[in-house]
């Protein structure tokens, strides 16, 4: 088939489908960028685990002009000292609802990223920012039957 008469089938599909997209299973795992744009990333097991509040925020300090990604179908317990720190440091911050972003244990639910490729060896937190913190895990503090629980 020649090149002209493919391009009618072409725009049917796209219309039937949407446009194709590049890699979409990597963009799924990571929250809707390319791997070789992640500086830093937090998997879920990692934010039910430890706070690392203040390793984002060292990242944020040296990349101000970076974005984070964070997976919205978390409880807001865990994600919302993340959505404070971003927004005090004048960090654009997208909250990612769709239904593709999954929460096990090895989905990501922090994902800093660049506007383009940086190709960052080492993107796991724990391993860029070897902390000597002892791992506390991070329980939420509200939610209605914690506030029942103390009744009875």
């Amino acid at each position: 088939m020649a090149e002209t008469d493919q391009q009618p089938v072409d725009r049917i599909e796209t219309a039937m489908h949407g446009t194709p997209k590049l890699h979409p299973d990597e963009q799924r795992k990571y929250l809707g960028t390319f791997r070789e744009r992640v500086e830093v990333a937090v998997t879920v097991y990692q934010l039910k685990r430890t706070h690392y509040v203040t390793e984002l925020t060292q990242a944020f300090v040296a990349h101000p002009d970076y974005q984070l990604y964070i997976n919205g179908n978390l409880d807001q317990d865990f994600i919302g000292p993340y959505i404070k720190a971003a927004s005090q440091a004048n960090i654009k911050f997208t909250v990612k609802t769709d239904d593709m972003y999954r929460t096990t244990d090895t989905d990501y639910a922090l994902v800093f990223t660049a506007a383009t490729a940086i190709n960052e060896d080492v993107i796991d937190i724990d391993q860029r920012y070897q902390s000597t913190k002892p791992t506390t895990p991070c329980t939420k503090q509200g939610g209605l039957f914690n506030k029942f629980k103390k009744f009875l």
